[in-house]
């Protein structure tokens, strides 16, 4: 049997593929983007719970491609990066939560997920990256 192969023992020896990489100022764009876009839409007018988990989601996805970024960013300390993964790390626990709680909702998510996006955009404005 010695020199014999098969098929799965070459697929296994293939090195596995490493994931893209987004660069921070193409994660920042595309995150401020779609804060610009939530805003440009008119935000969460509704306050009825349900009226703006897209919404949510819309955000939330491209701070996490960010914080990707950031962790893979070398010219800057995981230091410098602690507010923005705060804010990131609050955007996180308001969507863990599953669905949109409404605008006045006793424990509304909104607050988490919208304010800190819009904080995360100023932050990004004051402290960018050379």
């Amino acid at each position: 049997m010695s020199g014999c192969t098969s098929s799965a023992d070459e697929d296994s020896e293939k090195p596995a593929a490493k994931a893209k990489t987004v660069s921070v100022e193409h994660a920042t764009t595309t995150f401020q983007d779609a804060v610009t876009q939530f805003d440009t839409a008119g935000g969460c007018l509704e306050k009825e719970p349900g009226t703006c988990w897209d919404q949510m989601q819309a955000l939330v996805e491209p701070a996490r491609t960010l914080r990707k970024a950031m962790n893979t960013e070398k010219s800057v300390s995981a230091d410098f990066w602690s507010p923005a993964f705060e804010l990131i790390d609050t955007m996180e626990k308001g969507i863990a939560l599953g669905e949109d709680k409404g605008a006045t909702a006793i424990g509304t998510n909104r607050p988490d997920v919208l304010g800190s996006a819009h904080d995360l955009s100023d932050w990004l404005n004051e402290n960018p990256i050379e």
